[in-house]
């Protein structure tokens, strides 16, 4: 039997790292200890593994997931064994935390180590019409794996104000606090609108990576 899709780098990754890219757009995680991950995304797995659904820990977080259009559904996935995770075949990236935090848009979030905090913030501005923007903190020490539809860019905030899509924007610097602006005039609704109604504003020293993409029919939009 002769084919391509036998290359040797298709072959399972095996490094000793317990966070690793199987390839550009999977995440091959060896556990031990557990790790949350969003649900939905986990495409294989080897050993004896376990999948449970992860609650909110806490009343508040509770209240903020029950009213937060972009609520990050976790589980967590405990054993020994091998779990790989993808989603929509989107890019993955993998950072590490040193005591330090990272603020993650949307459905960014791919999987992390359950020894990590997180939390929900609710994005400054974001009222009523634009359905409510919830972005998720992550902070301690331990590996956070991120997806991105495409190639991300990088872009500096500190020099002046950078407004970025909602849907586009990957993850930022947790010390920056990002607040929901309008485009929206009375002229332009009374043509049909732009497309392009709220817009996270981003600004001081720090950085927010944006996606070339505004998200996958079926997620939720609200520009």
């Amino acid at each position: 039997m002769r084919s391509d899709i036998f290359d040797q780098s298709n072959l399972e990754v095996e490094n000793g790292q317990r966070f690793v890219l199987q390839s550009p757009k999977m995440l091959k995680v060896t556990l031990g200890e557990p790790v949350l991950a969003a649900k939905g995304v986990m495409v294989a797995y080897q050993g004896a593994v376990q999948f449970h659904h992860k609650g909110s820990d806490s009343l508040a977080k509770f209240v903020k997931r029950a009213i937060s259009s972009d609520d990050q559904s976790l589980m967590t996935v405990s054993g020994q064994g091998d779990v790989f995770f993808a989603r929509y075949a989107e890019d993955v990236f993998i950072i590490q935390l040193e005591g330090d935090a990272i603020s993650v848009g949307g459905t960014s979030l791919l999987a992390f180590d359950a020894s990590l905090q997180w939390d929900l913030h609710r994005t400054r501005g974001a009222g009523v019409m634009t359905g409510g923007f919830f972005n998720t903190v992550v902070h301690g020490h331990g590996s956070v794996a991120l997806t991105s539809d495409g190639k991300p860019v990088i872009l500096d905030c500190s020099q002046q104000p950078t407004y970025v899509d909602p849907n586009a924007a990957v993850c930022w610097s947790a010390n920056l606090a990002p607040e929901v602006v309008s485009s929206l005039n009375m002229t332009s609704m009374l043509r049909g609108g732009s497309g392009e109604a709220f817009q996270y504003k981003f600004h001081g020293p720090g950085f927010v990576v944006v996606q070339p993409s505004e998200g996958f029919a079926g997620v939720v939009q609200t520009s």
